[in-house]
This record gives C-alpha cells, structure tokens and sequence, in this order.
C-alpha cells in the first residue's frame, strides 16, 4: 500500500491495523549517537493512549512500546529505529452486524472504491489507532529538536462552539481537553459528555506553536514550510482545514494591517504566522487545525450496504466523543517531523 511513509531526509514509515495484532513505524534518518530511550518516547504515547478520562474512549490500550531497532546501550546507531505497539484490547466483533454497511462519516466506502476490499474492524488503516505510531516517530524527532533549541506546542482552543478567551500554558496538560482555558475547559467537558450521552460527537480546533525555530527552512517552490506543515495536518484523518497566523481573518484585513512591519527587534507582528515565501522567518511558526466531529455515533442514520441497498445503521463500539483531546500530541508529532525534516534537508542544502 502506497502512501504510509512521510518526509525526505527524516522518515517514517507506519504500518497496523486498528484491531490487528499491532501498529508500528520504521524511521529512517536519525541522527546518530543520540541519548534516546523507550522512557522518553512513552511520556508523548501517554499523552495519547485511550481510556485517559470521560471524555475518551474507554478502549484500554497502554500504548507500552518497544524499540526494536536503531538504538544500542541506550544511543541511537543511526540505522533505521523500529518502534512497535501491540494492540491489546480489540473487539472486532463489535463489527461483524455492520461490516456489509458503509459508515457515515467514515472511509468504508472510499477505501472499497479504492483497492475493492476493506478492513471492516474498526476501520483498520483509516482508524484513529494509526496515529499512535506517528506520536512515536513524533517522539524522535522532538528529541532532536530539543538540542536545536525548538519546542512544539499543541492546545485546544475551541471545542463544540465553546472557544477559550483566555490563555494559559501551564492549564494544556491540566485539563482531560488540553484546553488552554481552564474555565472555558469545564464548560467543554460538560458538552462532550451530554453529546456523548446522546449519542453524538462534536469537533474543534487546536492551535499549534513552534518556538525556537530558525529562519530560512522551507524549499520554494513546491516543498514550502507551510505547504509540508499543512499536508502533514491534513494526513491525520479527522483534520478537515488549516490556517496560519491571522488566516483566513486576512480575508477582511488590509494589507497595511496584514503586513507584518520589522525595526531593529524584528517583526512587530505576526499576522504570516512565522513563513513567509514558504521560509521559516524565525518568528513562531502558528497555525490552527479544524478537527471534525467523531464519526462513529450511536444516533442511527441512513446508508447502503455493498450491494446499494438502502439500510440504517448504528455504530457501535468505544469511540471518543470528541476528538480533540487526542489528537493535541498527534499533532505535535507530524509538527516535529516535518521541522527536523527541514532541518536536515537546509543541511543537506548548504554542505
């Protein structure tokens, strides 16, 4: 299967199912001789793991993963690090009534369109569950970043139409939603839980921020900083839109007021969200992702089998009612990747 490896000088390459026996990831690129350990990564597959609180799935997997390659006496060799997660709670059953049905919302029908056969267990290559091979890779690369003096941020900043008004970055990992708003975060854990007691799902938006990025990564034309950061985002499945900086707020702006104006400090604003022409200026890089509401709901709704006909389905199972929570450390994770990537590609550019 085409498609599941990302990046050119940093890489990974992921593979699993949902409900098969693991998910995992090759990455190819690592710096050599680098203190890594299994303990550092699983503090980001943590972040991520199912079951953390009410308004999570309640799927229990503990994420523990295993190095299976590229490391030795604790550093990496700079050979290809294999990592490897095995599932632990699958429940493939819970779709045997529904595997002849397309899913609303779901990439059932797209994927039997494709390759003329699907995973019906959960929604096996499509699921969720992949990502948490890419928040081990993400891992990895943070850890080179550290010594570059970069840092990656994620945070929720909207959820079921309640937005944050204020914000906090010492709240991020003291709330179950990552909000950055402990006072708009109670108010989203009150929507997500009677959308889930319903039956239903709701979206959001998470804003990331990375710091302490050089100027000048970025390869114009058609590999500019914003263009790989915004097809890393959209690769996530639930990720339906991305803006940076002012966004599409730049659609009611001047040019006067969006032009981000330099004196002696630097920029004095940062309306381009730190990439201007494709090129990290060295400002922080900002950008917001919409994540749209959980497929899998319990409302019933209409759809076809895979002969045509008319059914109605009900999805059950264990699915997060809200993604939002999740997806904060999966989105650091592709936002780490594509930076080293950069990194060692201006390397590759300049030596």
């Amino acid at each position: 299967m085409s498609g599941s490896t990302f990046g050119e000088r940093f890489k990974m390459t992921t593979f699993g199912e949902s409900h098969g026996e693991a998910v995992g990831v090759i990455i190819e690129g690592v710096t050599p001789d680098i203190e890594l350990n299994e303990e550092y990564i699983q503090i980001q597959m943590d972040r991520r793991k199912p079951g953390q609180s009410s308004v999570t799935t309640s799927r229990k997997e503990y994420d523990r993963i295993r190095i299976l390659s590229g490391v030795f006496e604790g550093r990496t060799t700079g050979t290809p690090l294999s990592i490897i997660l095995n599932n632990t709670d699958m429940r493939p059953s819970a779709y045997d009534d529904i595997k002849f049905m397309f899913r609303p919302g779901h990439a059932d029908f797209s994927y039997v369109k494709k390759y003329g056969f699907r995973d019906y267990r959960g929604s096996g290559r499509a699921s969720g569950r992949e990502t948490a091979a890419r928040v081990a890779a993400g891992a990895v690369a943070r850890k080179l970043l550290e010594r570059r003096g970069v840092s990656v941020v994620s945070y929720t900043t909207e959820i079921g139409g309640i937005r944050c008004t204020t914000f906090d970055p010492d709240a991020i990992e003291r709330n179950p939603v990552r909000a950055c708003d402990l006072a708009a975060a109670d108010k989203m854990i009150e929507r997500i839980e009677k959308l889930a007691a319903e039956g239903d799902s709701c979206g959001g938006i998470v804003e990331c921020r990375i710091s302490g990025i050089a100027a000048g990564l970025g390869e114009p034309v058609f590999d500019k900083l914003d263009a790989e950061l915004a097809k890393a985002m959209l690769s996530i499945g639930a990720i339906k839109g991305i803006e940076f900086g002012a966004g599409f707020r730049a659609a009611s702006m001047l040019g006067s007021e969006h032009n981000d104006q330099m004196d002696e400090m630097g920029f004095r604003t940062n309306h381009a969200g730190g990439i201007l022409g494709g090129i990290s200026t060295g400002a922080d890089i900002v950008f917001r992702v919409v994540v749209k509401p959980t497929s899998s709901i319990s409302i019933p709704q209409q759809t076809i089998d895979m002969d045509g006909n008319e059914r109605n389905i009900t999805t059950v199972g264990r699915h997060d009612p809200c993604i939002c929570p999740r997806i904060v450390p999966v989105i650091e994770a592709m936002a780490c990747m594509v930076i080293e990537d950069h990194y060692k590609r201006q390397a590759a550019l300049l030596y």
